[in-house]
């Protein structure tokens, strides 16, 4: 397996993340790349998730995540877009990678991490605070 470190970014809510940091992240069971913890590799893409959420409820986890080998998939269908981790399919991957710009993500590169014991909590980052805009 590779040893890949690298920082990444998980935006969720605020109770989700005290659930985190109390007990560790907890694989999704599906999504655009089936199972595994999502992650964006810059705060300013993980600032957006959960979509639409109310901005005061969102919080990102800044995390150090061991990557392991990496599939990317760089297209909608892509043949191991949900079968990157299973052996009947080919070589069992680590962690299933989307770049930014192959319209598959707005904004930047995510990721999708199978085992969420590679990955270690640095710290939570609060919602940015509201600007207001005076009126005229």
């Amino acid at each position: 397996m590779g040893n890949q470190l690298a920082i990444m970014y998980h935006g969720t809510t605020r109770a989700n993340a005290r659930s985190i940091l109390a007990n560790g992240f907890r694989e999704s069971e599906d999504g655009m790349l089936g199972r595994g913890v999502y992650l964006c590799r810059n705060l300013e893409d993980a600032r957006r998730y959960p979509i639409g959420h109310p901005e005061h409820d969102k919080v990102v986890i800044k995390v150090e995540v061991n990557l392991g080998n990496v599939i990317v998939i760089d297209r909608q269908h892509h043949p191991r877009q949900e079968t990157w981790h299973d052996s009947r399919y080919g070589p069992v991957y680590d962690t299933a990678s989307v770049p930014a710009g192959c319209g598959m993500v707005q904004g930047g590169q995510e990721v999708c991490v199978w085992d969420a014991s590679k990955m270690r909590v640095i710290e939570s980052i609060p919602e940015l605070p509201v600007q207001h805009c005076p009126l005229l």
